[in-house]
């Protein structure tokens, strides 16, 4: 795994990860099953923030000024 991805992830977590006393292949799947992991939550974020943005042109009313 890159140490971009690693960096994202967190080093204390991959350094956990690579000290169990597994095979490589269930290593590898548990990395890319955390990175899996780790970009639905980028995308649900980014989905959050757009209803946020987009709601709050849509649902705000304008101020009538007397």
């Amino acid at each position: 795994m890159s140490t971009k991805y690693e960096a994202k992830i967190g080093s204390a977590i991959y350094t956990r990860i690579q000290s169990l006393h597994i095979s490589e292949v269930k290593r590898k799947r548990a990395l890319d099953a955390l990175y899996e992991a780790n970009l639905l939550v980028d995308g649900l974020v980014w989905v959050a923030k757009k209803i946020e943005r987009i709601g709050g042109r849509l649902f705000l009313k304008p101020a009538l000024k007397h």
